[in-house]
């Protein structure tokens, strides 16, 4: 397994972590959806009136948004080397899940606009019992999103911990606000 987002049924309900700090992006704010995947995020995100910019290497499960003037597809690999997509761009709000390529990393945070919020979770150290991924190199360290967030950030909330839905998994998320 890469550090690829997993391509899951594009209707299936957002994050619950992403959905629950949704409200807190500026009222038609842009959102950067990275390793948007099947579209989940960028679906929900749409519905809150948010144009967005869904980033994947593969993106035939985003080809039903296409011809939206809300939605800008992007095909992209993040992990072939190849310098961010995004570079000089920022955004209201920048949503991750289920996806680390620590490279990418502080691009992904500089990419959030003053003022604007981080929504980030993936799988931390400690999942490799719970299933894919079990590769550290897909696995979050031990506060490694406060690390990523460390400067010029305000950290509104935060969790490393075990959740048991919608499966059970180590799980490390953060709703960051970039100080102004």
């Amino acid at each position: 397994m890469t550090g690829r987002a997993a391509h899951r049924d594009p209707f299936q309900a957002p994050s619950a972590w992403i959905a629950r700090f949704a409200p807190m992006i500026a009222v038609g704010g842009a959102v950067l959806d990275v390793a948007a995947g099947g579209g989940r995020h960028s679906r929900f995100l749409l519905s809150r009136g948010h144009p967005v910019t869904a980033v994947d290497r593969a993106v035939d499960a985003l080809a039903d948004l296409g011809g939206r003037g809300d939605i800008e597809i992007l095909e992209a690999d993040l992990e072939d080397g190849s310098p961010w997509p995004l570079a000089g761009r920022t955004f209201d709000a920048v949503a991750v899940a289920n996806y680390l390529h620590r490279p990418v990393l502080p691009a992904i945070a500089a990419s959030v606009a003053p003022g604007g919020l981080l929504l980030y979770e993936t799988f931390a150290s400690g999942h490799e019992r719970f299933g894919r991924p079990r590769n550290p190199d897909f696995l979050l360290r031990p506060g490694e999103l406060l690390d990523a967030v460390r400067d010029g950030f305000r950290v509104l909330a935060y969790e490393d911990r075990i959740v048991h839905e919608p499966a059970p998994a180590a799980v490390q998320r953060i709703c960051a606000r970039r100080e102004a």
